[in-house]
């Protein structure tokens, strides 16, 4: 409040370059603080998009699982075959 266009001090950005009373190991200090700034919002991102990968693969890992116990147990092939085979050696 009180400064021309509204900013106050404490939110103004600032060029590092350009900012004539910073030394040369204050400008080093804040490129590094804002790599690792930048860093951190990479990671955060990055999470985001690991779990929700890992929840889909989890959900088609489950349906498929789900979907083979269910075609298993529909599937009558072996009664089928020991019934022939009973059948065979009932007529041997």
């Amino acid at each position: 409040p009180g400064e021309p266009g509204g900013e106050a001090a404490f939110a103004r950005r600032i060029d590092p370059a350009r900012e004539p009373g910073l030394s040369p190991e204050q400008r080093q200090l804040m490129a590094q603080v804002e790599s690792a700034q930048r860093y951190r919002a990479l990671q955060r991102r990055l999470r985001g998009r690991n779990t929700l990968l890992a929840l889909g693969i989890g959900t088609v890992v489950v349906g498929i699982y789900g979907y083979t116990f269910y075609s298993v147990s529909q599937e009558r092939f072996l009664d089928e075959l020991e019934q022939e085979a009973e059948a065979a050696r009932a007529r041997a």
